[in-house]
């Protein structure tokens, strides 16, 4: 079993690895329905317990599988987030979503976006219905990003008072920038924020205040987009970084990153998933993935010692800052 973090005052506890559920409902390209059944049990039987999905991953694909698998497990066994933001409205234009979302599954629904008190219940309501299930253990505020005021005058209070009532365990929001989870993190009572891209070997913006206000404060980070997108799984031409090609530079940096972790007997992989957990106020990583293969490969990886020296070497590279923390010789498990 993985091992597992409770989230800042709360009840919820999260595997230190969580299986994100956006590719099985076809990111980018198609999933059948078998593999993402597989994906999602392999994820189960290599110790994982937190399943991160919402209503915007295929509109409701995600949700609508991982429910297939988890509705089945003892409920109190394992830990589901989910988000709102986005409500799914039926559609009949036809065609599929990639244009629209990114998603290879057919526009049934077209997502409007809405950060209403009565949105979010509505977006929980429907999550549940998908689901099959009738608790959600977190639920994010999804990329607020050009809807700022709104999510916070109306979007967190409605969470807030989800939370009161029992309803949810822990609220937050994620999001694949820093600054405007600094924001949830020091101007409200949120307990966890999901930062997409964040906190990466490549990229530590999240040090220069999120994750000090996290840790000031006794709040929970869960770091997903370990992999940057692709460069830090494989550094090879071509890989993406944040969705877009990476540039030279960058390629460059992940490639002797790579070189140094083999040095090391270990993978840039495993160095990738590990290094997030070194900060206090990061209670897991988050990884999508779309098959049973990936899942087992995922999971090795994270159990693959990452040796002090590979840090230090970093460190003394100029590959990572002097200050900024890593964990223990064997910590990526």
């Amino acid at each position: 079993m993985i091992a597992t973090s409770r989230l800042a005052s709360t009840d919820v506890t999260v595997s230190r690895l969580s299986f994100g559920a956006a590719p099985i409902a076809g990111l980018f390209e198609p999933v059948p329905d078998q593999q993402a059944y597989e994906a999602v049990t392999a994820a189960w039987d290599a110790g994982i317990r937190t399943f991160d999905t919402a209503p915007h991953y295929g509109l409701g694909v995600s949700e609508r599988r991982l429910g297939e698998v988890l509705r089945d497990k003892p409920r109190p066994s394992y830990t589901l987030s989910t988000k709102v933001g986005r409500l799914l409205e039926p559609y009949d234009g036809g065609g599929d979503d990639l244009a629209a979302g990114g998603f290879a599954v057919p526009a049934t629904h077209r997502r409007v976006w809405d950060f209403t008190a009565d949105g979010v219940r509505r977006s929980i309501e429907g999550s549940l219905e998908r689901l099959g299930l009738d608790q959600i253990d977190i639920v994010y505020l999804h990329d607020p990003d050009d809807h700022e005021e709104w999510a916070f005058r109306e979007g967190y209070p409605a969470l807030e008072q989800l939370r009161s009532e029992g309803v949810v365990g822990a609220i937050g929001a994620g999001m694949n920038q820093a600054e405007m989870l600094t924001r949830f993190i020091t101007d409200t009572d949120t307990d966890v924020v999901l930062a997409a891209g964040r906190y990466t070997l490549l990229d530590q913006i999240a040090l220069k205040a999120l994750l000090p206000e996290a840790e000031a404060r006794g709040r929970s980070v869960i770091a997903a987009a370990v992999y940057n997108s692709g460069i830090l799984a494989e550094p090879r031409p071509g890989a993406t970084y944040n969705y877009t090609t990476a540039p030279d530079d960058l390629l460059a940096r992940a490639r002797r990153i790579k070189e140094l972790a083999e040095q090391h007997g270990t993978t840039l992989r495993a160095a990738a998933l590990a290094f997030p957990l070194g900060h206090p106020a990061v209670a897991g990583v988050l990884v999508g993935m779309r098959s049973a293969d990936q899942v087992r490969d995922t999971a090795q990886q994270f159990a693959t010692p990452v040796p002090a020296g590979f840090w230090a070497d970093l460190k003394s590279e100029g590959l990572l800052a002097e200050d900024v923390p890593v964990p223990g010789a064997a910590a990526a498990g």
